[in-house]
């Protein structure tokens, strides 16, 4: 979940000047703005460099404005297959033998590319997929003796990187990790290289991580298939509702020719944003930007997504039975992050489930007991477009997911009538800040707010400016959105029943 871009402001203030502030000096968004320095290369690759000279490290992150809503149809899951992609290495890292890799990777894909031609031909030959499967093992088997496994990954541990990763969501995908300040030209060599030269090693072996993530978070988590059928069920026309991790059918469809169109499309530099917080000299960085990542070859901008969610037309239901710990989820079609009720949204999200003394963490969890847990949030699966307002619950024992809903929705209508109180609305504001401050604690953290607002609000300054409209947000504003968005027709539901459980009701009631 994403909060709300303008509490960020306050969380990054607080972090960035803590040592001015303890020396009791005020700070402002022109004090802030002295620490940034930004520029764009002529390719359209842009960085933003903050100066934070609090300990000799640097953070870097890598923002691709690209996810899963971007991925062509019969290819859900390459967004999340290309980032594996990246740590596999290049022409260069990773290999023993580059020229003697490079055709066996090619004959396997082609010959992949084949098998799976003939695996969903109306009369597939059997005899003919097992020649072309063996044929494709073998070329695999002689490429792989060619692969220095996690040369990428080793070679930043030796120089002393900590906190090496990724990860592919709906509207993003995102690299990062952190190196001591006198090795920031060996980031800019490697990321450089990994963005210009991707190589597809591995390409296959990969393809089955990403089936066993599937395996592992979705099909064998009881919250991982609510949240997969919730969506596929809320989302009729958007792709919001197919799953980042891909579906079983579309990754073994994916080859590495697909990978690498999807590659060329994207991972252009016009869509990159590259963020550094740290010990960093502004001008020693933009020097090696130009060195490093000016020739990156710039493309066509990247196509953006122009299905619209059909209006609902009414409540929709579902439920899975299974043997596990029961679960709710319910949502109501929102707005997406640039729209001018996305604050009170949020804020609302707050109101209801963020902490002790918000309303139905209080009633549900503490007063009543029928719930475990609970938890309302505006900004699901992903911010870019129209989005969901959801609440996620948990029943205590003897207790349905209908109790929950029936709470719920009582709850809901409480605001829809004005019962809410301007404490509440500043207990979430000071909710927000609080929690902001202790999560935005590290360059890390600084750098991925920074690039992710940047990349898709057009201006890191928007973390300050956004501030004024979260003070702008009133009751009758809380009241307003309730009343437009979170209405019957507008509402899914989904649930994990127990089996054979007669205490349980089923939600589709």
């Amino acid at each position: 979940m994403k909060l709300n871009k303008s509490i960020y402001a306050l969380g990054l203030l607080a972090l960035l000047f803590l040592p001015f502030h303890q020396a009791g000096y005020a700070q402002s968004l022109n004090d802030f703005e002295e620490k940034v320095t930004e520029f764009t290369l002529d390719n359209g690759l842009t960085f933003i460099v903050v100066e934070r000279p609090v300990a000799p490290v640097a953070s870097m992150v890598s923002f691709v404005d690209v996810g899963g809503v971007d991925e062509p149809i019969g290819h859900t899951g390459i967004a999340h297959i290309f980032e594996h992609m990246a740590f596999k290495g290049t022409p260069t890292i990773g290999t023993s033998n580059w020229e003697q890799e490079k055709p066996l990777l090619q004959k396997s894909d082609e010959t992949y590319q084949a098998w799976l031609a003939e695996k969903y031909s109306p009369q597939p030959d059997s005899a003919r997929m097992e020649e072309l499967w063996s044929e494709f093992k073998d070329l695999q088997e002689q490429a792989g003796q060619y692969v220095n496994n996690n040369e990428f990954s080793q070679i930043i541990e030796r120089n002393g990187g900590t906190g090496l990763n990724a990860g592919t969501g709906y509207d993003q995908t995102v690299y990062f990790y952190s190196l001591p300040e006198n090795r920031i030209e060996l980031w800019f060599s490697l990321e450089s290289d990994r963005f210009k030269n991707p190589v597809f090693r591995e390409f296959y072996t990969e393809k089955e991580v990403v089936r066993e993530e599937r395996r592992m978070r979705t099909e064998s988590q009881p919250v991982g298939r609510l949240v997969e059928e919730f969506l596929a069920v809320a989302y009729t026309g958007h792709p919001y509702g197919r799953p980042v991790v891909g579906w079983n059918s579309d990754i073994t469809a994916t080859t590495m020719e697909d990978a690498r169109e999807f590659y060329n499309k994207y991972y252009v530099p016009n869509n990159i944003t590259i963020a550094i917080a740290g010990d960093v000299d502004p001008q020693k960085i933009k020097d090696m930007a130009e060195t490093y990542f000016g020739d990156m070859k710039t493309g066509p901008e990247p196509p953006p997504v122009y299905t619209k969610e059909p209006e609902q037309r009414g409540e929709r239901r579902f439920t899975i039975q299974g043997q596990s710990q029961p679960f709710m989820l319910m949502g109501y079609h929102t707005v997406p992050q640039d729209h001018p009720d996305f604050d009170a949204l949020q804020l609302l999200g707050s109101i209801l489930s963020g902490g002790r003394t918000s309303v139905l963490y209080k009633r549900m969890v503490e007063e009543e007991k029928t719930a475990l847990a609970v938890q309302a949030f505006n900004g699901f699966p992903g911010t870019k477009y129209e989005s969901m307002f959801a609440t996620f619950a948990v029943p205590n024992q003897g207790f349905s997911v209908d109790t929950l809903e029936a709470t719920i929705l009582e709850e809901i209508e409480k605001i829809k009538n004005g019962n809410i109180d301007a404490d509440a609305l500043e207990r979430a504001r000071t909710n927000a800040r609080a929690s902001l401050v202790r999560s935005l604690d590290s360059n890390s953290g600084i750098a991925q707010q920074l690039a992710s607002t940047e990349a898709q609000q057009g201006d890191w300054r928007k973390l300050f400016t956004d501030l004024e409209d979260l003070q702008n947000v009133t009751l009758d504003d809380l009241q307003r959105v309730a009343k437009d968005y979170l209405t019957k027709d507008n509402l899914t539901v989904g649930a994990i029943v127990t089996k054979n459980d007669e205490d349980v009701t089923d939600a589709t009631r």
